[in-house]
Formats: structure tokens, sequence, C-alpha cells
């Protein structure tokens, strides 16, 4: 090893070390040459041995000894498609020629990194907490700081970087519940309700964790919508709960019709025992608002069925069409009565990361546990404490989402301007996302009522069927990897989210630029006519 005529002397680690990487790599050490040779000392020799022996012992964890409910675990939005995106990007830094210039990622709803601009006092009111010493710059208006110093108030030192409650900051938790009240029309709500959360979706796992036990056919059903968000089959298959699918009405605006969930509900009775309902709304992927009598059948089910039910309601701000409007399930169930007010045991979610926010690195949230048995409050509360607490900084933004300026506030104007702006924006450009997808044959999509996606079905020839099936894929996978290849564009197959038996689906955001949004539309559209003549 160049450390004298006797090569790796006295056992030294680092050298014996060295030596081992050159006979791992097939190369001789360097050492002191006589007639074209090199000379080992037995000692390397054995200790290069020994390193190799180590380096290729068995691994303690593999594909066959890991958790096997982490590995049933899928999430389309982040799938294969999405790696071999990841893949083509790659290619073209490198300089590898293809028929497009970009990957368009079109596959998740992540509105700052398509373009949509940070709301300003959401981001000088996170600034301010971040940096206090920015209170003092007159650069700030007094609103942003008033709140400001409200929030640092309420943590450890005046300092964003302390942990929290568990439960999350208390005055923040206040502003929620004020908030909550404002939307249901007076409807009260109370703090000690209110959780705040990673995200939504951390809201939803531990409300599932706590929801879930028993085994065989006693085991826990998790009645969800189908097509569904991937984030719950995900949950589902970790926590080794049971998957009950109840089918949207695709014919009817993926409508959510009660008759289907009776159907779902008395056939998993069979196998599983059903206790919780999942509902999305305003729809991801589907973008389906329920009307306010749909909401009522839904509660009066969960009522009459002892079901819990969670209300995923992450896009309540992202309502577009005419005569919709967002009804929150706590509202409805307040409106129908003491008898299901007081007995319905209701969780609902919120979060940073959609509405005109799009805040989706923040990893804001919170959700309302309504009408929870004291002991497993307790019992939640311990749950969430072994994560201590969720991002301080993400407590703040949910703050402002729940607390904006109010007219007669210096930021008032700005505020109201920027949300509007981005709101319209969403509802033209969903607008043209279905008038566009409308026009391609072999395509249909429903209207855009709400949320930011698009979920169009599309015809895929059996001719295409039958080489997705020689890949391996699922169909409307061949379809949308051909189209990633093709064109760079980057959607999810609807077999991630789950669909009907033969038909065939993808979802995609409509939050790129409205000139951008045009021009992949089109690419879209360009390469379906030539996949349906090619495989027709």
């Amino acid at each position: 090893c160049g450390r004298g005529p006797g090569g790796c002397r006295g056992g030294r680690t680092d050298m014996a070390l060295r030596c081992a990487a050159s006979l791992a790599a097939g190369r001789q050490p360097r050492g002191p040459r006589r007639e074209g040779t090199v000379r080992w000392s037995s000692a390397a020799k054995a200790s290069a041995v020994k390193i190799n022996e180590k380096a290729s012992r068995e691994k303690i964890l593999t594909l066959e000894s890991m958790n096997p409910q982490v590995k049933a675990v899928e999430y389309a939005v982040r799938g294969p498609i999405v790696l071999k995106a990841g893949e083509i990007e790659k290619e073209l830094r490198k300089g590898i020629k293809k028929p497009f210039t970009e990957v368009i990622k079109a596959n998740i709803g992540d509105a700052h990194a398509m373009g949509q601009r940070p709301i300003t006092f959401l981001r000088q009111v996170v600034a301010l907490c971040t940096y206090p010493n920015l209170l003092d710059s007159p650069s700030f208006p007094e609103d942003a700081k008033k709140r400001a110093r409200r929030i640092l108030q309420g943590c450890g030192g005046n300092s964003l970087g302390s942990y929290t409650a568990s439960q999350g900051i208390n005055c923040i938790r206040e502003d929620v519940a004020s908030y909550i009240e404002r939307r249901d029309g007076g409807v009260p709500a109370d703090p000690d309700n209110i959780y705040l959360t990673t995200g939504a979706s951390d809201g939803i796992s531990a409300i599932l964790k706590i929801l879930i036990s028993g085994g065989g056919k006693s085991r826990t059903g998790v009645m969800i919508p189908i097509p569904q968000y991937p984030l719950y089959s995900a949950a589902i298959s970790e926590l080794d709960a049971i998957q009950v699918n109840y089918y949207l009405d695709e014919e009817n605006c993926w409508a959510l019709n009660v008759n289907e969930l009776r159907r779902a509900l008395n056939e998993a009775k069979a196998y599983c025992n059903p206790k919780v309902l999942c509902i999305i709304n305003p729809g991801n992927p589907t973008g389906q608002v329920q009307n306010r009598k749909c909401i009522e059948d839904v509660i009066h089910f969960a009522w009459e069925e002892k079901l819990f039910l969670l209300a995923d309601e992450v896009y309540q701000d992202n309502v577009y069409s005419e005569g919709c409007q967002f009804h929150s399930f706590k509202k409805i169930l307040y409106e129908m009565g003491p008898e299901y007010y007081n007995n319905v045991e209701l969780a609902s979610f919120h979060s940073t990361s959609k509405g005109y926010m799009g805040e989706c690195g923040y990893r804001g949230g919170y959700m309302e546990v309504i009408n929870l048995h004291p002991e497993i409050k307790g019992q939640l509360v311990k749950l969430l404490s072994v994560r201590l607490c969720p991002p301080v900084s993400g407590q703040a933004a949910m703050d402002i989402v729940v607390n904006p300026p109010v007219p007669g506030e210096e930021s008032y104007a700005q505020f109201i301007k920027e949300k509007e702006s981005v709101l319209n924006n969403l509802a033209k450009k969903a607008k043209l996302t279905e008038d566009m997808f409308n026009k391609i044959p072999g395509v249909h999509c429903n209207p855009l009522q709400g949320a930011m996606y698009a979920f169009p079905r599309i015809f895929i020839p059996s001719k295409a069927i039958e080489e997705a099936k020689a890949h391996k894929m699922a169909p409307d996978m061949f379809y949308c990897m051909k189209l990633l290849e093709e064109t760079g564009i980057c959607v999810v197959p609807g077999s991630g989210f789950g669909q009907r038996e033969g038909t065939y689906h993808f979802r995609i955001t409509i939050l790129p630029p409205v000139e951008k949004l045009k021009i992949l539309l089109e690419k879209v559209k360009d390469f379906h006519i030539k996949f349906l003549e090619k495989y027709a």
C-alpha cells in the first residue's frame, strides 16, 4: 500500500481497508516493485479477506424480512411514472435528445412549483415569526406584525424554533375555532377539539391509527370512495386494515349515492367490521362538489349504521361551478338537530397546501374532532405527542389561513386581490381543461366543479390493452408512460386512484399558467389522436 517494503504492516485498519478495496476492485495495491511484481504480506492478505467476508454478510433488512404492511403500501401520485419522469429529467440535463425540452409534472397539486405566486401577507407573517428582528422594520405592515407577535408569544422563548404543545399552539387553535364558527354561520367550535397537524395527511393517518383494531372478521373496515386519493389506500395497507370500496357515479358527475354506500357496507360485513366512512369533498381526483342533500343523506347513513365519519375538506376554497357551494359536514350535522349533532363522531380536515394558498412545503394543517369519547381524546393526544409537535412554521402559516386580514386593516386590499386572482384563474383553467378534453375523440371529462384536477375517461383500444399486458402494465399506466416518453407530460394513471373495471382514466392538475396549460392540453390531444391511430 505504498507504506514500505512490507506493505500493510502492523494490522493498521486504514491500510488494510485500502488493500481490501484494491482486491475487491480486482487491482493489485501499490507497493515497491521487484522484478515487475507486487509483494503482499500475509497479514495484509488475511485482513483483506476478513474485510471482504464482512462486506458480503447477509443483510438484516431485505424485502423478505421487512414489514409486509409497508411493502403493500402504494402511492400512485409519486409512483413509477414519477420515477420515470425523474430519469428523463436527468437524461435531458445530460444533453440526451428527446422529442421535448422539459418534463411537465402535472401529476401533483403543487401550486408554487407550477408558478403560482405566494400570498404576500402569509409570507410576511411567517418571515416575521422566523426572524423577529424584522418586527422593527418599516417594510412590514402593522397587521402582519400584530399577528406575528401573538404567535411568538405562544411559543416557548418567543421563538418559532421551540417545541409547542403536541396539540399545537393554543392561540392558533383558538383562531381555527373562530374561523370554523365564521365559515359555518355561527355553529360553535371548541379549541379543545382542534388539533394542528403536519398537513391534513398527518391528521387522517392519526385518526385511522386510533380507529383500527380487531382481527379476522372483526378487523376494522374503512369505506373509501373510488376513485380515491391514494393516501387512504396507503394508510389502510400500512395499518393492515380492510379497504371497503364504494364507487362514485361517473355518469352523474361523480355523485355519491347512498344506495351504493349501503351495498358496499352490507357486502363488507361478511369479511370485516366496517366502522369508518371517508368522504372527500370537494373530490380528489374527481373534482365534484357535494350538494346539501347528499351530505344530509351521508350523515343519516353514518348515524344509522354507527360509522365514524372522516370529512376531507382541504379543497373547501376551490369551488368553481355556478350553482355549486361548499357545505362543511360539521355545519350540516349541526343543522340536522341534536340527535345527530350530539352523537355522530366526525373528524374533519383542512390544510395550507391547497385552496388559494398552495403552501404545500410548510406542511400546515388542522383537524377538528367532535363527539370523541373523553378517554379516547386522551389517547389521541398521547398518540400525537409521540411526534412531539407539528412544524411550528406550518402552524404559523395555518394561522394566517384562518385569520387573514379583514376589512379596515392595511393589508386587506392586497390580500383579497391576490386571493381572488388565484381562485378566478383556477376557475378559468377548470373550464378550459374540461372544454378542451371534451373536444378530443375518445376522451370524456366531467365538469370540474372544484379542487384542482381533471380526471378524464379515456378510450384505450384492445390492441393497446394487449401490448400493456405484454409489458405487465395496467392499460392506463401503459398509456401514461407513452404520454410521458413522447411528450414529457407526467400524469397519474387512473388505476392508481381506483376505477370501475373496464374503464380507464388519468389525473392531471390544472395548476400550470393558462398559456402553458393550453399547450399542455394540445400536446395531450395530439398524442391521444396518434395513440388511437397506432393501436386502432
